[in-house]
């Protein structure tokens, strides 16, 4: 199964080295990498001063070496030598948020499970999902979080009837409650209107604030709705350590078949567990019951058997989704068949979290 392109472009990256020996990726040089489906990737590097003289020399063998690896189709990328992070708090504190001492045992010290929700691209409906998955959850007595971790475009305020500003108590960030879930998005820490110019080492840098400086308390289970595609808040994620595993998303048109190999390949290659793959809008069901499959027929499905993963479900399209979630009134709070649906995923991944150290350990990579 072929890695995904920012990954391997990363591998080819860690060949250069600085200063000292270390290589410009683990030392934190290269920022703001992302690799897209037309093979473009872009980065920065932030050298120090021992490196800076040597900024030119650094910056063309990283754009070669990025260049031979197969499928890139363009290279853009700048040097630095200086830090031009922002005034409000810096790559590591973008949100400007008062120091904390880092709790012990680590960011989420008090949940259990960490479950990331992943889509190899937008529109599939994978942000409406994961917040129902989380409705679920909660109602069937598990204390339940949920993280937005789309930085450019959060959506939970929307999805659970939770705008405005939150609050801090103790140094720490408030999470919201709805539906019985604690809901945490960067759209409760900034103006709706304001669009976010941010590189990747800030968006890295927020999204360990959200986990970090958040007062989550004792959770069975964090749900985190990733950005759609692979980049830096997916590694973010994974370099976390803290994720138990991850869900995928995806449409059953044809295409599904290379989003889920994506998704499957990058938290494979970083030894996270696939809990499964679950295919939305299989289906738009009639008032006379028939079934019309406007996306094509068991695209996810398919991909999922063909990658040796765990299948979820199947998940009509429900034209009544789009009001509820426009609405803060997700489907799986209330008595629509949809709620039965999403209870259903969920007690399938609850029997998988419910013995974590043996069932997991069996959906990990040999």
């Amino acid at each position: 199964m072929p890695e995904p392109l920012l990954i391997r472009v990363r591998d080819a990256l860690s060949g250069i080295k600085l200063e000292g020996g270390r290589d410009i990726v683990t030392s934190g040089a290269v920022r703001g990498l992302t690799a897209d489906d037309n093979g473009a990737v872009r980065f920065a590097l932030e050298l120090s001063a021992a490196d800076a003289s040597r900024a030119e020399t650094l910056l063309e063998a990283a754009k070669a070496e990025a260049s031979a690896v197969d499928g890139v189709a363009t290279v853009s990328a700048v040097a630095t030598a200086h830090n031009d992070a922002p005034s409000r708090g810096g790559h590591d504190n973008p949100l400007g948020l008062k120091k904390q001492k880092a709790p012990e045992g680590g960011a989420l010290g008090d949940v259990k499970s960490v479950i990331a929700v992943a889509s190899g691209k937008g529109g599939v409906g994978k942000s409406t999902l994961a917040a129902n998955l989380a409705v679920a959850f909660a109602r069937a007595g598990r204390k339940t979080g949920f993280l937005d971790a789309d930085i450019y475009g959060p959506s939970a305020p929307t999805l659970f009837g939770v705008p405005g500003k939150t609050e801090m108590l103790d140094g720490k960030l408030q999470p919201k409650t709805a539906h019985g879930v604690s809901v945490m998005s960067i759209g409760f820490l900034v103006d709706p209107e304001q669009a976010l110019a941010w590189r990747g080492p800030m968006v890295m840098g927020a999204l360990k604030q959200l986990m970090r400086d958040v007062a989550w308390g004792p959770l069975d289970v964090l749900i985190v709705d990733t950005p759609p595609g692979t980049g830096d808040a997916h590694l973010s994620l994974i370099q976390s350590k803290r994720l138990t595993g991850a869900v995928i998303v995806s449409t059953p048109q044809e295409m599904a078949l290379a989003d889920v190999r994506r998704g499957v390949a990058l938290f494979r290659k970083t030894s996270v567990p696939i809990l499964g793959v679950i295919e939305n809008m299989a289906w738009l069901e009639g008032h006379d019951g028939a079934r019309q499959f406007l996306f094509g027929e068991g695209g996810a499905q398919k991909a999922a058997a063909e990658l040796d993963a765990p299948f979820l479900g199947a998940l009509p399209l429900y034209p009544e989704l789009r009001a509820a979630s426009d609405a803060g009134r997700p489907l799986a709070a209330g008595d629509h068949p949809a709620a039965e649906e999403f209870g259903k995923i969920a007690e399938k991944i609850g029997a998988l979290l419910s013995d974590s150290g043996v069932k997991l350990a069996s959906l990990r990579p040999s």
